[in-house]
């Protein structure tokens, strides 16, 4: 019973990505301690590796260790200056500004510079733009260091975005699905996500034309609950319209 339950458990894992303690628990009908207990065992045999609240294979834990953030960063370059350089126009002097981790978000960041606004961020990509900027006043949210993609994760992150409020937090995502879901590869970075999305007033999504529609195994959030999409002139315009009808405001650079 064991054996094939946790079986199941992997290949559940291999099929989405991520799974939750508590998901894991009511689908098997056991206790949370016996799918700790499960989710422990099969971390040692290399299976799958733990996270707060749950579990994801290896590689939805850190893809990006096979792409580096320099590499990413220079994806699509053009296209995402033109879509941070829409979003700099965004924000006014004094603002306080929300960035996510990531590598567009960091381009957004050269934007910013000397302007007198407040940036929240958990990246340290961020950080190394705008530590020496005087105008910028940079708060840096705790969290674990994830070195391979320049970002502070985890339940320390999430807990200090609960104490942000900003005017707008600035977000990126691996893609969005023709339905208008925003999605992401990495579990990890999911939970922050979703705290980003409650932390300011104005939510706005930055994704080149590439990745519209994206890829991507895990969902942040569904369609609509961004409040802007920016993007480029030639994304795919089913996408596009998918976004709008679920009320979604989408700008094009």
């Amino acid at each position: 019973m064991r054996a094939a339950r946790q079986r199941s458990i992997v290949g559940r894992l291999r099929a989405q990505g991520t799974a939750s303690t508590d998901e894991l628990a009511d689908l098997y009908g056991v206790s949370l301690a016996t799918v700790r207990r499960d989710l422990i065992d099969l971390e040692r045999l290399g299976q799958l590796r733990r996270v707060h609240g749950g579990a994801v294979t290896p590689a939805a834990l850190d893809p990006d260790a096979v792409h580096g953030f320099d590499e990413v960063a220079a994806d699509h370059a053009a296209d995402k200056t033109a879509v941070v350089r829409r979003a700099a126009g965004m924000v006014e002097d004094g603002d306080c500004v929300v960035l996510d981790i990531g590598t567009t978000t960091m381009l957004l960041a050269r934007e910013l510079r000397g302007r007198p606004v407040t940036v929240v961020t958990a990246s340290l990509a961020v950080l190394d733009v705008l530590r020496e900027d005087e105008e910028v006043e940079l708060i840096l949210l705790g969290g674990v260091v994830r070195r391979t993609y320049h970002s502070l994760v985890g339940s320390l992150t999430e807990d200090a975005l609960r104490q942000v409020r900003g005017r707008r937090v600035f977000l990126g995502a691996s893609g969005v699905r023709a339905d208008g879901t925003v999605l992401d590869t990495t579990a990890v970075e999911v939970p922050v996500k979703r705290a980003l999305l409650e932390a300011a007033d104005t939510s706005v999504l930055l994704v080149d034309r590439h990745k519209l529609p994206g890829t991507g195994s895990l969902r942040v959030c569904h369609a609509g609950a961004v409040d802007v999409l920016v993007t480029n002139e030639g994304a795919d315009p089913p996408t596009l319209a998918a976004c709008r009808a679920a009320g979604t405001s989408v700008v094009l650079a």
